[in-house]
């Protein structure tokens, strides 16, 4: 057993002497990847946007509500932010979603206010900018 040890040992070493450059130096390298923020598409919003819906209906404290889009692949989680408020005589909130689609990730915005049968209805939802 000490024998297969070291032969597998003495493998690997001279796999990584195959890495190095005469000189001591590493003859390749991977360049990180730049990845700019998708654009959730219109198909994402609505899935988002339900799932605001849902988890402001719902009213528990410090909920959130995932989502998922199978068709586009992209997901993320809806969660209120701060108390509701009043908008011209209706109770409004404000939330912040996440949205993830392959490597790239972001935040957006939005805003939603009951309508007269309980639900809510969603105003906004953009990107979100750290101010």
């Amino acid at each position: 057993m000490i024998f297969i040890g070291v032969g597998a040992g003495g493998c690997s070493i001279s796999r990584l002497d195959g890495m190095f450059a005469k000189d001591g130096d590493v003859t390749a390298s991977i360049p990180a990847a730049k990845t700019s923020p998708a654009v959730p598409t219109d198909s994402d919003l609505a899935f988002a946007r339900n799932a605001a819906s849902d988890v402001l209906t719902r009213g528990d404290k410090d909920a959130s509500q995932p989502w998922e889009n199978p068709e586009t692949g992209a997901r993320g989680s809806v969660t209120p932010l701060a108390q509701a408020y009043s908008s011209e005589g209706r109770t409004c909130r404000d939330f912040l979603a996440s949205y993830v689609k392959g490597e790239s990730q972001s935040w957006l915005q939005g805003a939603a206010c009951q309508t007269g049968h309980g639900r809510w209805e969603i105003h906004t939802l953009k990107p979100w900018h750290q101010g």
